[in-house]
Order: structure tokens, then C-alpha cells, then sequence
């Protein structure tokens, strides 16, 4: 099982990932009234960030060579907005999908460039499960384009993450990986 992001992963860190734009209310203490603070900035920012994200995950599970470019244009608009808003979960995330499209279409060197650019963010923000799949993706990587050792390190270091976090299914994929190197 070489997918290197099967949709039982990323669909879970999608929704782990989900932020929903909250409407703050503050109650008058001497009118007890809720009033609801007017949308910041901020809230379009990232409600267009997460527009354009969702739009590029439904057409990355369309799976067609069309699809996946119109993915990659959505990835692409959202990554930027994350970062404007300082959202490492995010931003992580959305390379982590770029990654892999990329590598679906075939696009190594860019899958890479992708996956490199969000394990260092998923370090930074403590997320072992994406740390652990984004390891996992490089290995996928390095071994379709045969460089085997660099592979089964890579795979080798997403391993015992699966394991702390309980990753059983993901841990079956890396082992699975690290067989067939």
C-alpha cells in the first residue's frame, strides 16, 4: 500500500484540522443581552482559506488528472492565506495535500519540495500523526524514484511515530512500505 496519503488519513486530519469561524458574544451585565462581535478580517481571511481548501480536497478525491491540477490551483490559494493568518496546522496541512498531488500526478521533485515544506511545520506545531504521515509520503517518494535507502529512512523515522500515537493502520502502511524496500 503505497498510497501516500490514503483517504482514511487524510480525511481525519482534514477534520482534525477543520476551524469553524467562532461568533464571539459578550453579555451586558446590566442588560443581559448577547451581542455578536462583527466578523474581523481575520475571520474572512481564514474562511476563505478554508473554502479554498475544501473546494481543493474535493477535487483531489475526484482523482482525475483535470481535477487534480484544479486541486493544486485551490491548495495554492489557501496556503498563502494560512500563512498571512499564522496558521502552522494549517498551512501544514494544505502542503501535505499539495505534496500529495503532486505526487499523484506524477510531479516527484514538486511532492517533495511539498512534504519538506510541512514536516517542519508539523514538527513546529507538535503534530506527531502529520509529522509521521509526511515522513511516510518523502519515503513513498524516494522509493518511486529508487533511491531506496533514503526510503527506508525516511520510513524508518515515521515508524515509532505511528506508534506513540496509535496509528495502527498508518503503522501497517509504513511496515508494509518498509517490506516491499
Amino acid at each position: 500500500m503505497k498510497n501516500p496519503l490514503p483517504h482514511s488519513l487524510f480525511l481525519p486530519l482534514l477534520l482534525s484540522s477543520l476551524l469553524l469561524s467562532d461568533t464571539v458574544s459578550a453579555t451586558s451585565k446590566t442588560q443581559g443581552l448577547k451581542i455578536a462581535q462583527q466578523p474581523t478580517q481575520a475571520d474572512a481571511t481564514r474562511a476563505a482559506a478554508q473554502q479554498a481548501f475544501n473546494e481543493g480536497l474535493e477535487l483531489y478525491q475526484q482523482g482525475t488528472a483535470e481535477s487534480l491540477r484544479q486541486a493544486l490551483a485551490k491548495f495554492q490559494i489557501a496556503l498563502p492565506l494560512w500563512q498571512k493568518l499564522g496558521d502552522k496546522s494549517n498551512e501544514a496541512l494544505t502542503l501535505l495535500g499539495t505534496g500529495t498531488v503532486y505526487n499523484a500526478l506524477g510531479e516527484k521533485q514538486q511532492a517533495l519540495s511539498s512534504y519538506n515544506q510541512a514536516l517542519p511545520l508539523y514538527r513546529a506545531v507538535g503534530d506527531r500523526s502529520g509529522e509521521a504521515t509526511t515522513l511516510n509520503n518523502i519515503g513513498t517518494v524516494y522509493d518511486a524514484l529508487g533511491e531506496k535507502e533514503k526510503a527506508l529512512s525516511f520510513y524508518n523515522q515515521a515508524l515509532p511515530l505511528r506508534r506513540a500515537v496509535g496509528d495502527r493502520s498508518g503503522e501497517a502502511t509504513t511496515l508494509n512500505n518498509i517490506g516491499k524496500v
